[in-house]
């Protein structure tokens, strides 16, 4: 093993990009009343910086396996489109204002409501159990490599709170609540990175089709929840394709500001 870090250090690090996401939440602290046509926008912008990140796992994972990404973007998709019929069918048999999964805490709002926020949280975290794999085998290939790496998908996760965010904020979440929302869904980043960090080589091969498997997920949930919404509040579609490609280019110019 080339990696000269501890496991304390590992476990840290990758806290640390957890920690970041919430982060994205700021802005709201700020903004306490949104109208329809914004609302609207905010998940335009929601979805084009998911589908932005959406494509750059799917780069990141062709790296290492075009088949594997390509096959675990199709389970990714699977898995969701199965969860939102589960989803749909318990909130089928749920008084709307019921404590269950209808509910999720998260307010007073409609069943149909309360499984976006669901799926928008779920779908966000099961894109971290890759990333927190993507630090620790990092990690495993030298001290300084994993820092940067860290770095990298801690700045990262801020616009990925901010998406979660303008799902969140406006359905009533609060702000606060926002903040450990977007931190809890990347907790799987530091519980995943320690054992990738210890099994390098196990985890290594896996790590393509988990990138691809958030993808694919991330991606459907643009398409069938994010912008149909968008298009409806809104009530322009010019605004939300021009909404939607700013927010793409605004990630990938940040992507490569910070180097990634």
């Amino acid at each position: 093993m080339h990696a000269h870090a501890s496991l304390t250090e590992v476990f840290v690090a990758a806290l640390i990009t957890a920690i970041f996401t919430g982060f994205g939440a700021i802005p709201f602290f700020f903004v306490k009343q949104m109208s329809r046509r914004w609302l609207g926008l905010a998940n335009a912008i929601a979805a084009g910086l998911m589908l932005a990140a959406s494509f750059s796992l799917i780069y990141q994972g062709f790296a290492e396996s075009w088949l594997r990404t390509s096959l675990g973007v199709l389970a990714g998709l699977v898995f969701i489109a199965l969860s939102r019929g589960l989803l749909s069918h318990a909130g089928d048999h749920e008084h709307p204002h019921a404590h269950g999964p209808a509910a999720l805490a998260l307010g007073t709002v409609s069943r149909a409501e309360a499984t976006k926020m669901i799926l928008i949280v779920g779908v966000m975290t099961l894109h971290s159990f890759a990333e927190g794999v993507g630090v620790g085998v990092a990690f495993g290939g030298g001290e300084a490599f994993g820092a940067l790496i860290t770095a990298s998908i801690a700045f990262h996760n801020i616009p990925e709170g901010l998406a979660i965010s303008l799902v969140l904020v406006p359905r009533g979440v609060s702000a606060w609540r926002a903040v450990l929302w977007s931190v809890f869904s990347s907790l799987p980043q530091p519980l995943m990175a320690v054992p990738a960090f210890l099994f390098v080589e196990t985890f290594r091969p896996i790590l393509p089709a988990g990138l691809g498997f958030a993808a694919g997920a991330m991606i459907w949930m643009c398409v069938a929840e994010l912008l149909p919404e968008a298009y409806e509040d809104s009530g322009s579609s010019n605004a939300v394709a021009i909404t939607v490609t700013l927010a793409v280019v605004l990630l990938m110019v940040f992507q490569g500001l910070m180097g990634m």
